[in-house]
This record gives C-alpha cells, sequence and structure tokens, in this order.
C-alpha cells in the first residue's frame, strides 16, 4: 500500500549496509520491457506503412518499428500493403488502390548502406485523399541508432498528421528490484534499448527527469539514510544535491533546470526546500507543524504543487514558489498524493484512495472535475508524456510491481513488465532535440 510520503513499503525493505555501483555510464540491461497493449483511441488514422526498399537487409526493421510505435498511441489502425509492391520514396503513389482499401495516408521510402558502413535512411509521408505530399526527410545514421531513426520518423508521422508532437524518442526511467538488487534503468519509450545507470544494494527512489534530458535526479540510501543526487548520463558522473540531517527525499526540477525543490527533515518534520541544480542556495519554501512533502512545479515554475497533512489528512496544495499562501488543490476523498503537472498546465495527475483502493486521477485544475482513470488498486507514481497524452504510472499484478501507461482519457492502455523483476518508480524524460 503507498504510504503518505509516497515510499512503497518495498522500498524500505533492504538493509542499509552498502553500495554497490558497477557503472557509473550507462551500460547493456540484461531485460527489456514486455509491453501489452489494451484498447484504442475513439477514432483512429487509417495508415499504410511500407517497408522500406532496400538492397539487404539492414540491422533494424525500421518500418516496424515505426507501426509499432504508431499502434501504441491507439491512434492509428494500419493498413496492409501487397506483398509485391515494394515502393520508395520516390514511386509513384497509388493513390486509387489506397483510398479503396481506407487508407487515409502512406509512408514509403529506402534504406541503404553506405561505403562507410552507415545507412542512408528516405522516407516521404502522403495525404491520400488530398493526393498530395507532406514532407519527408532524410537521414545518415550508423547502425547503433537505426532504432532512433525509426522513432524520429514516428515522431514526424504523429506530427503531422494529429497536429501535435510524438513522443516515440523520448526515454523512460524506472527502478527494478530483483532480489537484494537495484537498478537504475533508462530506456526508450518502447521499453527497448535498457541500460543500466545505477546499481546498488540499497533502495534507489524517486528518479526524475532534467528538463534537457541529459540528467536524473534521484534518492539513493547507501549512506544509511536518503541521500539527493543528480546523475548525467552523457558522463556517467554525479554530484550530491542534499545530504542533509535527517531525511532527504522526493526531488523535483524546476521548468528550466536551473532548481531543484526537494524535501529535508533537518528542522524537524518533512518540509519542502529549494536550492540551485547544484545544491547551493538552499531556501526553505515551507514553514508548518505538519508534513510537507512531493513537491511538483507548475510548468511555468512560478508554483510548487505539493502534499500535506495540514487540513488532518493528506490532499495536495498548491503555493508560489516565491512564498504566500498557500491554496488547497483536492477536496475529493481523505486521500490524494503525489502531483504532477501537465505539460500544458491544465490538469493534475495524482494518486487517490478511493474505497480503500490507490488509483490513478486526473483534475481539471481549472473546473476542479476530477476523473479515476484506472481501475487497479495499489497505484503510485505518475508521470506525464511530453505532449501530455498518455500518463505512466506504477502498480502492482500478481504481487510485483508493474509500469502501465494510459491515455489521458483513459481509453489506451500498455502495460509494461518483466518476468524476473518488481519494476517501480517511472519517470517520462522530455522530448529530445536531435
Amino acid at each position: 500500500m503507498p504510504s503518505f510520503n509516497g515510499i512503497h513499503a518495498w522500498k524500505q525493505s533492504a538493509r542499509l549496509f552498502f553500495l554497490l555501483v558497477l557503472s557509473f555510464v550507462l551500460t547493456n540491461a540484461h531485460a527489456q520491457l514486455r509491453i501489452e497493449i489494451s484498447g484504442v483511441g475513439s477514432s483512429q488514422f487509417p495508415i499504410a506503412i511500407a517497408d522500406l526498399a532496400s538492397e539487404s537487409a539492414p540491422p533494424q526493421d525500421i518500418s516496424a518499428i515505426v507501426r509499432s510505435d504508431l499502434e501504441r498511441s491507439g491512434l492509428f489502425r494500419m493498413l496492409p500493403i501487397a506483398a509485391d509492391s515494394r515502393p520508395t520514396e520516390n514511386s509513384p503513389v497509388a493513390y486509387s488502390s489506397l483510398k479503396a482499401a481506407g487508407a487515409d495516408a502512406l509512408m514509403q521510402g529506402s534504406i541503404t548502406r553506405l561505403a562507410n558502413g552507415k545507412y542512408d535512411v528516405r522516407f516521404a509521408l502522403f495525404d491520400i485523399a488530398k493526393q498530395v505530399s507532406l514532407g519527408g526527410q532524410t537521414v545518415t545514421a550508423p547502425p547503433e541508432q537505426l532504432r532512433q531513426t525509426a522513432h524520429a520518423i514516428s515522431d514526424f508521422i504523429y506530427q503531422k498528421l494529429t497536429g501535435e508532437p510524438g513522443v516515440f524518442s523520448t526515454r523512460i526511467a524506472y527502478v527494478t528490484k530483483n532480489g537484494s538488487r537495484y537498478d537504475l534503468i533508462v530506456a526508450d519509450a518502447d521499453g527497448e534499448s535498457a541500460q543500466t545507470a545505477l546499481t546498488s544494494r540499497e533502495p534507489i527512489i524517486s528518479p526524475t527527469w532534467s528538463p534537457d534530458g541529459t540528467r536524473v535526479a534521484y534518492v539513493s540510501f547507501e549512506s544509511r539514510k536518503p541521500v539527493i543526487y543528480i546523475h548525467s548520463l552523457p558522463t556517467g558522473q554525479r554530484i550530491t544535491v542534499a545530504n542533509y540531517k535527517g531525511n532527504n527525499s522526493a526531488p523535483a526540477w524546476s521548468p528550466d533546470g536551473g532548481k531543484l525543490a526537494f524535501v529535508l527533515t533537518r528542522d524537524g518534520n518533512s518540509q519542502i526546500y529549494l536550492s540551485n541544480a547544484d545544491g547551493s542556495g538552499l531556501k526553505r519554501l515551507t514553514n508548518t507543524s505538519g508534513i510537507e512533502t512531493e513537491p511538483a512545479f507548475s510548468k511555468d515554475g512560478g508554483s510548487i504543487y505539493f502534499t500535506s497533512d495540514r487540513s488532518g489528512g493528506p490532499q495536495i496544495y498548491v503555493m508560489p514558489i516565491d512564498g504566500g499562501a498557500a491554496k488547497r488543490v483536492t477536496f475529493s476523498g481523505t486521500y490524494n498524493i503525489s502531483p504532477r503537472v501537465s505539460p500544458d498546465n491544465k490538469s493534475l495527475a495524482f494518486i487517490a484512495r478511493r474505497d480503500g483502493q490507490f488509483r490513478l486521477a486526473v483534475l481539471d485544475l481549472q473546473s476542479g472535475e476530477e476523473r479515476l482513470l484506472t481501475n487497479t488498486s495499489r497505484d503510485e507514481s505518475p508521470s506525464f508524456s511530453a505532449n501530455g497524452r498518455m500518463i505512466m504510472y506504477a502498480t502492482e499484478q500478481g504481487g510485483k510491481g508493474v509500469l502501465s501507461i494510459t491515455s489521458f482519457d483513459g481509453k489506451v492502455r500498455q502495460k509494461l513488465s518483466m518476468s524476473a523483476s518488481d519494476v517501480r518508480e517511472p519517470t517520462w524524460g522530455p522530448l529530445l532535440k536531435f
């Protein structure tokens, strides 16, 4: 059962005696997340994705990855293309036959291995009804970046057809527990290309991405108490941000990446503090006799949402970052925790206890309307995708932690699990710039 301070019982189970760091640079993880998809969007866009024409088999099936990406979103329906048709990006588009088959769009292209070992990837997207090109790209990539190239193509298609940015090129981070071993894992949004950033015999909790996607802040128990670190993914180096007397927990990045909000017990009860991203310039934000925890910045950086028991039970509040009175945000039920603000700053994802079950909920910040998105009972750690379309969270199935993703309207769901590991603490990274 999730506790008020957001630390699940399994995070506290390991004894605190030493940290085993295998590598601070990313190393290949031993297992990938397995994805199961259920549900579809209220309407689906029919699209045909042709196999990229190639003289030899490339190391990654780009077209298959693109199809999988788009299908996972729940917004697209894949239409088959005749097996004897292998169009390139310059082949005439069979508009009439594709329209008769029900397709609204077509992607076709080619992939060619160059003399230097890299691959030339070309694709074009077409509107079948209007019989016009929607654009395309040419990308030169080494073999190890072809999966990333495929995700970038998916993002291109998604944005052209929906008007919103795709998040297939983003990354996720999460923590696995296998026996007495904890791993902080970074992976593609589809769970592939998983790499280990940190391995420990002590709990690792509350990972959170920096806005530029190059760093992850997290809490480690290696010092026999929770301490906040920032880990640089490109270099593998880390710095200590908060190691004060008592507990140091729940880091949250400001939208510009220049500051961190977190929770300290250095002066008694859990209270929220603010510092520069290097740990300097510590400033106390809350000053109450209760428990103040789980800060989350508004997207304009002007406010902090947080969980507090000042009303008698855990509820979500918001206060100006430069000080001032806190305003209560949640009023339904007696237990609402773990606020996360949507990218458009209009909604709040959180965990609500309803009828004894801990479920993912969203709150419209203007109307106050609340919706429960899940039918599970032990949800925790919500995290929005960068376009706000999806929410990732941790839950339990068969007594073991799994990750789940639900669309904002609750109609499309994905379950990400590993057969041998307890998986928790998901955080969805920002849009990446290539």
